[in-house]
């Protein structure tokens, strides 16, 4: 063990865009990357699938996903914390 290199887990934060599935949502991340020719910021989005072990999450909460093990086929990110909760429309 002593050999292994300990890996940092990645965090990233972004937006739930669908809750449907059972114990795992899909995280929209949003980022602004600089333009290799034209030297333009443009905004890059790529969607993740996070475990929401509880099923706590809903579409539209903004929230802190962690990188972890294999969970599936496509998931390797969990869910961290609940950074904001838009309000309730009722």
């Amino acid at each position: 063990m002593t050999d292994e290199k300990k890996r940092k887990a990645r965090l990233l934060i972004g937006t739930i865009v669908s809750d449907k599935m059972d114990k795992t949502v899909v995280v929209e991340v949003t980022q602004k990357v600089k333009h290799g020719l034209y030297r333009k910021y443009v905004k890059r989005q790529v969607k993740y699938k996070a475990h929401d072990e509880k099923n706590e999450y809903r579409a539209g909460d903004r929230v802190q996903i962690i990188s972890c093990r294999p969970l599936s086929k496509d998931k390797r990110w969990r869910v961290r914390t609940l950074l904001e909760r838009p309000p309730s429309v009722d």
